[in-house]
């Protein structure tokens, strides 16, 4: 097993990865701007070598790009398929070689995260890792369920949730957390607890509303956006989720958690080096008053959205008269129509203003 840890490993161990490849490659892929690797990927097309890409169906900066993406990769002769939109978000990105060994990432195919952020990842041979990941990646391209079959391959929104509450709950006496933006009630209180517990909790990242429990530290460079906890120094949890209701619930993540002694040391000697390095945060909760919860933000965005909407049934009627001609086994009840299409409009208005909220905190972490 081995660490890869951004920026100082780079793109090299994917590139060399997919270069080694022998039969297969399959890839998840939710942000992507790096040309040597979409080269390495076309290289190995031209070897023989059958790659598979299954790519988010949006992210926070639109289709544009991905559909781009996607138009390269088939012209290079890589068969794409696209994740189901039936996930706020498809964040996971991992990679298997020859269907025996996966690149298990918490950054993106992109140069900030590669180049310029703190982040890991970790490659392994591990059998029934490799075998999870697998089942993941062909149940998301076939859009089937995926059933959970390892607790140590945590995956949102199916057992993250429990596996990292688990997780938490077992430390008996320390705690080392990189996580850009800790938000999530119950994740929190079970990080209370802990503290009063005399477990000693140290953060580099954010919390969210400021809490007077836990020490969190800023991490001043380079840009953080790595999700890891170590736990007691003896196990580590990497991955892209954060401990969010978001991350957690109603995105698809990925992550594991290791008992590799080697690994866990590598983690929390950079871990502590950043910590020494880092800014403290004033988590005076009783000074700083909570945010608005983000969900109650964007439904009271999309409630505005729809109260500006003119009538919308006559334009639906129109529209399938102008597609189908007049048949009778086709009218539609107006009051009906205006009200499913309105939330519909109302649901994507939410999940819109969620992710262009979370995206910005992200950028400023």
């Amino acid at each position: 097993m081995k660490l890869l840890q951004q920026p100082e490993d780079g793109a090299s161990a994917l590139i060399n990865g997919i270069n080694n490849a022998k039969n297969s490659i399959d890839i998840l892929i939710f942000r992507f701007d790096q040309p040597e690797i979409e080269r390495a990927l076309a290289d190995a097309v031209s070897r023989g070598i059958s790659v598979q890409a299954l790519i988010a169906h949006i992210n926070g900066s639109g289709e544009e790009s991905l559909r781009k993406l996607e138009m390269r990769l088939l012209a290079a002769g890589i068969t794409v398929a696209r994740t189901s939109g039936g996930l706020v978000r498809y964040h996971a990105k991992l990679m298997v070689i020859d269907r025996s060994e996966l690149y298990l990432l918490a950054f993106n195919f992109t140069r900030l995260d590669i180049k310029r952020s703190r982040s890991f990842g970790i490659v392994t041979k591990d059998p029934k890792l490799v075998r999870e990941a697998l089942k993941l990646v062909e149940a998301d391209a076939k859009r089937q369920p995926y059933e959970p079959g390892l607790s140590t391959f945590v995956v949102s929104p199916e057992n993250a949730r429990k596996e990292l509450s688990s997780f938490i709950e077992g430390a008996e006496r320390e705690l080392l957390i990189y996580d850009p933006e800790i938000s999530d009630r119950t994740m929190i209180r079970l990080l209370e607890e802990r503290a009063k517990a005399d477990v000693d909790i140290k953060l580099i990242g954010k919390v969210l509303p400021a809490n007077s429990w836990l020490s969190v530290r800023r991490l001043i460079s380079p840009r953080l956006h790595t999700r890891v906890i170590i736990r007691d120094r003896r196990t580590i949890f990497i991955g892209s989720q954060s401990l969010r209701e978001m991350e957690l619930d109603r995105r698809r993540e990925a992550g594991v958690i290791l008992h590799d002694s080697t690994i866990v040391n590598q983690v929390a000697k950079t871990f502590l080096e950043d910590w020494s390095l880092s800014k403290p945060i004033k988590q005076d909760a009783s000074q700083q008053p909570s945010p608005p919860p983000l969900a109650k933000m964007a439904k009271k965005v999309a409630k505005a959205v729809v109260r500006e909407l003119p009538p919308v049934s006559p334009v639906v009627d129109a529209t399938i008269k102008e597609m189908m001609g007049e048949r009778p086994e086709l009218t539609l009840d107006a009051e009906e129509v205006e009200e499913s299409v309105r939330d519909a409009v109302k649901n994507a208005v939410k999940e819109v203003v969620q992710e262009m909220v979370e995206e910005v905190g992200h950028n400023q972490v």
